[in-house]
């Protein structure tokens, strides 16, 4: 990322990862933490049967930010209760899977895609230790890319 002055905030954004159960509910509750309600947020999933993460969890309570509410979900069962991917400003897309699936839903509506390279901690690590650190890295790298886009937020 340069260091290009911080973007407007978009009035709406979507976060999306393959299960919706780590990495786009870390972004979504993240960003809701640090700008608040200037931004509608929402994550899901290419698929939404996992619960959230319990290292997602963990490594987002150090930080402030409460992911165990949260309930995960997929691009069908938002379309199923008639969420418009449309009415987002910009999806970004934290997983190539993720990304594909955002291309082909909006192929007939004009909408801002991005896709951010963001580390899958599942499965790394051996040990409680190792697995939070791979888990601390995915947080922040997630934390970085939203102050680079969008400025410090509210709490700096």
């Amino acid at each position: 990322m340069d260091a290009a002055a911080p973007q407007p905030l978009p009035q709406s954004v979507l976060f999306c990862c393959d299960h919706n159960s780590v990495r786009s509910p870390m972004a979504e509750g993240i960003m809701k933490k640090l700008y608040g309600t200037e931004t509608y947020v929402q994550s899901a999933g290419v698929k939404g049967e996992l619960e959230v993460d319990g290292f997602a969890i963990a490594v987002c309570q150090e930080i402030g930010v409460e992911l165990s509410r949260h309930r995960t979900r997929s691009f069908d069962q938002m379309a199923e209760w008639g969420d418009d991917l449309s009415s987002f400003d910009l999806i970004v897309a934290l997983s190539p899977a993720s990304q594909r699936r955002a291309l082909d839903l909006t192929r007939h509506v004009h909408l801002e895609i991005d896709y951010w390279p963001v580390l899958d901690p599942t499965g790394l690590g051996e040990g409680r230790a190792a697995k939070l650190n791979s888990y601390r890295q995915t947080r922040d790298q997630i934390f970085e890319r939203l102050t680079n886009r969008w400025g410090p937020g509210r709490e700096a």
